[in-house]
């Protein structure tokens, strides 16, 4: 691995200690930042030139990148790029065309100008619509880096009821994004939803919806030959078993849901007016 890559694997920057722990010398990583493949952004600290921009941003305004410009840090979920940066601020007044949040209450990172995740996520909670912060804290409670309880103490008063909300969407276990998002827009709706369900025959399915539908929703890798070919036989498991299925992809979900939501709605309503009964 290259010290980009190293760089990468690290969200996109690391300690001086830890490029020579990996096994680049100094000399190496010299020879990188004069190339421009590396920067160093404080002493003791590098980064790769895209993520050089917000750290050093953050460091000139004795600020801490938070909200959605931390995402990247922590590898949490994003629906979006974070578009302008956002800040807690430190004694000095952020730039122009930042987003600013409010003080930062724990312990930040710890070498980075970043918030804490606990600050990173109520910052998006208050900041962002319900779904880019839904899936923000959804990746974050699953992986255990912090839980759903420990932030709605965090978030008391009539004034986080909205926020408070959001957390209630949170679900134990979702393979991607999508899932959280199909979840959301499916309760929404008013229907009886259950996940992961294993049906003989078929396997898992992401969601059975009022005990006959099956949703399945697609990521990127289903569009792989072998995963097509996996999904074809679900499919057709599922008919056999006497059930309908649907699927939908990242656009479906994220750019489209009122249009999935429909149709999941028609098709129950089809079944119950007896549309798909054998004759």
């Amino acid at each position: 691995m290259d010290i980009e890559g190293f760089l990468r694997s690290r969200a996109g920057a690391a300690r001086a200690s830890a490029l020579c722990g990996a096994g680049f010398t100094r000399a190496s990583l010299t020879k990188a930042v004069a190339g421009g493949r590396v920067v160093r952004i404080r002493r003791g600290v590098y980064s790769l030139p895209r993520e050089a921009g917000v750290f050093g941003i953050a460091l000139r305004h004795n600020a801490l990148l938070t909200c959605l410009s931390a995402a990247p840090i922590y590898r949490l979920w994003t629906l979006n790029d974070a578009g302008a940066v956002h800040l807690s601020p430190g004694h000095k007044a952020t730039p122009s065309g930042a987003l600013t949040h409010g003080r930062c209450l724990h312990a930040p990172h710890p070498w980075l100008p970043v918030a804490g995740p606990a600050d990173v996520l109520i910052h998006a909670l208050r900041c962002l619509p319900a779904l880019e912060s839904l899936v923000m804290v959804q990746c974050a409670a699953q992986r255990g880096d912090i839980t759903v309880e420990f932030l709605r103490r965090k978030l008391p008063g009539n004034r986080n009821a909205r926020v408070r909300a959001i957390l209630d969407s949170v679900i134990p276990r979702a393979d991607s994004l999508l899932e959280v998002l199909a979840n959301y827009h499916f309760r929404r709706a008013g229907l009886h939803v259950r996940r992961h369900v294993e049906l003989p025959g078929v396997g898992e399915v992401d969601f059975l919806i009022e005990e006959f539908l099956v949703v399945e929703t697609d990521g990127r890798s289903h569009a792989e030959p072998r995963q097509v070919k996996k999904d074809r036989k679900r499919n057709n498991a599922t008919v056999i078993g006497g059930r309908l299925g649907l699927r939908y992809g990242y656009d479906d979900v994220v750019h489209h849901p009122e249009r999935m939501v429909a149709e999941v709605l028609a098709v129950l309503e089809l079944c119950r007016r007896g549309a798909f009964d054998a004759r």
